[in-house]
């Protein structure tokens, strides 16, 4: 039996490790910068697909894949989350080629709190009120930038409500998440292997033997989308959920990093005063979560003490 702490140390290093890596994305993304972002989520579609198919034969589970596929309710559903996944695929890419890499890493801070938020409308769960607090904070700092610019961040509240809602759809489907991952992308593949194949049938696609570095780089999206995914299913398993809450802020964080530091984007005092506000209301609301989830183990404890001495 494996021992729970090396396992903990394992979970922990990998969840780590797959938030860094999803940190420096943006690096590989902008090495196709100039292909349009439709294009390269098609390949990412498609060479995901392909790269999953060889994962499940591995992993031996396509007997999973063909009851999921005689599960009509669960198909309906996971439509619309391969659909929603792939819009906020498709915004991400976009933000990132077009020169909007910190919209696409405030678009990440923010998702958090749209969780809370959707808890609150969908499921009637009542957000505490630091939680709130934390909210109203943030929703300050996108305001102040409306007002400021006149214009709504569409990237970054694009990506944090498409995950979002992908988050909240994909709990509903009863199955796993690498072949949930496959029938999402496997579906969504047919429209986007037709467009390919119609890019390269007029001369217009960026794939092709003329450009094997390019080439190269579009088959190399399927495994830039399944491998970081595997690797945070693996860690996420092993440790706690607060855990990788906290740890999933070092994915924007070094996007940030990378949009200002070494891509030189534009930043200004209006998206200083937005970012601060981000970065304190989520301060505010992993704090609280962290005393939160600290008191609720205490009781917790305290209950089945209680019961062991009755």
């Amino acid at each position: 039996m494996p021992d729970k702490d090396t396992e903990h140390t394992k979970g922990f290093v990998v969840t780590l490790a797959t938030f860094i890596f999803w940190g420096f994305l943006p690096i590989y993304w902008k090495l196709l910068e100039g292909i349009p972002a439709f294009e390269i989520i098609c390949h990412r579609i498609v060479w995901a697909v392909v790269f999953l198919a060889v994962i499940i034969t591995i992993r031996k589970q396509w007997p999973v894949i063909f009851s999921t596929a005689r599960d009509i309710p669960t198909i309906k559903l996971l439509v619309v989350t391969g659909l929603t996944v792939g819009c906020n695929w498709l915004i991400y890419i976009w933000a990132v080629t077009s020169g909007r890499i910190l919209e696409a890493s405030l678009g990440y801070y923010i998702n958090p709190l749209v969780v809370v938020l959707f808890g609150f409308f969908f499921f009637q769960e009542r957000p505490r009120k630091i939680q709130w607090l934390a909210i109203s904070i943030a929703a300050t700092g996108v305001l102040f930038r409306v007002i400021r610019y006149g214009n709504v961040p569409i990237a970054s509240l694009g990506i944090a409500i498409s995950f979002a809602t992908y988050g909240m759809l994909r709990k509903k489907a009863s199955v796993d998440s690498i072949p949930g991952l496959f029938i999402e992308t496997a579906m969504l593949s047919i429209p986007a292997l037709g467009f390919l194949l119609f890019l390269g049938s007029n001369g217009t696609g960026s794939f092709g033997p003329s450009v094997p570095l390019i080439s190269l780089l579009l088959a190399g999206t399927g495994i830039a989308t399944s491998v970081p995914l595997i690797t945070f299913v693996y860690g996420a398993r092993r440790i706690k959920l607060i855990t990788v809450g906290i740890l999933q802020y070092i994915a924007p964080t070094i996007t940030f990093f990378l949009g200002v530091f070494i891509y030189h984007e534009p930043f200004e005092s209006t998206r200083l005063v937005t970012f601060v506000c981000i970065w304190f209301a989520l301060l505010i609301y992993t704090l609280e979560s962290v005393v939160h989830e600290r008191v609720r183990q205490r009781d917790l404890r305290g209950l089945k003490k209680k019961r062991t001495e009755v």
